[in-house]
């Protein structure tokens, strides 16, 4: 690397940085994508329980007893947050893929020419 210009090793440094980012934002938009199924999964077996059924539910480590239709309720509510958690983080990783794609480029464009000056 002692023959790269300081200009291109930070343009390296940063393409690493932003793929950093990205692998981050992929993990956490899986791990909202996980829980958005489970609480869907909840959701889908609450209606198949009457009105009058005892529902428990986990509370950090206690579980109690609520009624079912505020659980539905929590648990609409607690859905549509984590689908907007999994929207935001979409468009921040289709952000990211795009900031790191034209870092690729611009950088392979570089090494190819043999013009690290171009960059």
């Amino acid at each position: 690397m002692n023959n790269i210009s300081p200009k291109m090793q930070n343009q390296i440094a940063m393409l690493q940085q932003v793929q950093q980012q990205l692998q981050t934002i992929m993990q956490q938009k899986m791990n909202y994508e996980m829980s958005v199924k489970e609480a869907k999964k909840a959701e889908e077996e609450l209606r198949t329980v009457s009105e009058d059924a005892e529902v428990f539910v986990m509370v950090g480590s206690v579980m109690m007893q609520k009624d079912k239709p505020k659980v539905t309720e929590d648990l609409a509510e607690k859905i549509e947050t984590l689908e907007l958690r999994v929207k935001s983080l979409d468009k921040q990783e289709k952000a990211l893929q795009t900031k790191f794609e034209q870092l690729q480029s611009q950088i392979k464009a570089a090494f190819e020419g043999g013009q690290e000056t171009a960059i």
